[in-house]
């Protein structure tokens, strides 16, 4: 079982291959790509150096699985001629995200959409991931009408040079900037760019994505995204309508029973989500439940999740795992 992993020294890349260690994925050889600088390099993996190789190297040598974090200029280029090499890509980027004939999945959501003829697979925007990880038991049980969602997200999200860019200001160190204005005691509400509607491309994402992951298109969602100095994870709160009434004990049996998610809810003794709780952990974990007391059938909440591990490397692996279970490998 050969892995290959693009965009191998990257921050989600480096996050890919612990989490494949973590979980003991049963490869024989790791693969690892990364731009025509690193070639060469060597990558420490589960105690052996497997040296940077190119991407035509890597599709040479048939590995079974390509996970695929290196921008989605390098997807849209790469992943078809890894795909027809026979190749399985699971894209970490947004390239193929809202692509008809791509499958955009979270295994715990909608892991049954896969099929044997799926050779690019889309992993969804972090903060998307976690989002619906919370909704779908909800709008299982009863129906959501609309959905209003502000994040808090990490640097991480940016990448290495957005974390960077904070350690500096923190430090008072001149050094390369990422972001437009400073981040350190600063938060920016703006990330990617603005489309046409005031948006931006975060916030339709999160719109867009939901839907297609849900397979529910009359599902209403209007978000904020705001980039704050934290890393650890990103926050989202969330005002969900339903058309059906709910019971706030049950809406928290639900959320505790569901896979992949933790109930940290405790007003009481100050227990809610945090980013510093989230942080290298896999779980989706949301707090601060309560009814929105201005209108009929609508619940608060609070939700944390680390956006390197369930928000890309974890949920990848977890895609790839879904494989395997499948018999497509």
């Amino acid at each position: 079982m050969k892995i290959c992993v693009v965009g191998a020294t990257g921050l989600v890349g480096t996050k890919m291959l612990e989490v494949l260690a973590e979980r003991n994925f049963p490869l024989s050889e790791l693969i690892p790509v990364a731009s025509e600088k690193s070639i060469g390099k060597e990558i420490s993996f589960r105690g052996k150096n497997y040296p940077v190789v190119s991407y035509q190297d890597a599709i040479a040598a048939r590995p079974a699985i390509a996970l695929f974090s290196a921008g989605g200029a390098t997807s849209l280029a790469l992943a078809p001629l890894f795909a027809e090499a026979g190749i399985r890509v699971i894209d970490n980027s947004s390239a193929w995200r809202m692509a008809a004939d791509k499958k955009l999945v979270v295994p715990e959501v909608n892991g049954d959409v896969l099929t044997a003829d799926d050779y690019i697979i889309a992993n969804p925007n972090c903060s998307t991931i976690q989002l619906v990880m919370v909704l779908k038991p909800l709008h299982e049980k009863y129906k959501i009408k609309r959905v209003v969602v502000s994040t808090y997200q990490s640097v991480t999200g940016t990448g290495v040079k957005a974390v960077n860019q904070l350690m500096n200001e923190r430090n008072q160190v001149e050094g390369e900037k990422i972001y437009p204005y400073p981040i350190d005691m600063n938060i920016i509400p703006q990330i990617d760019v603005f489309t046409d509607n005031g948006y931006t491309k975060e916030e339709m994402k999160m719109t867009n994505e939901t839907k297609k992951i849900m397979q529910d298109d009359s599902i209403l969602l209007t978000a904020t995204c705001v980039r704050l100095p934290v890393m650890g994870g990103h926050s989202e709160s969330l005002n969900i309508e339903f058309e059906h009434d709910f019971d706030l004990e049950e809406v928290k049996t639900l959320l505790q029973d569901a896979a992949g998610v933790t109930l940290t809810d405790d007003p009481s003794k100050q227990q809610y989500p945090m980013p510093l709780h989230a942080h290298d952990k896999d779980d989706v974990f949301v707090g601060r439940l309560r009814r929105d007391e201005t209108q009929p059938n609508t619940l608060n909440c609070f939700i944390v999740s680390d956006n390197l591990r369930k928000g890309a490397a974890t949920n990848a692996v977890q895609i790839a795992e879904l494989l395997l279970t499948k018999h497509f490998i």
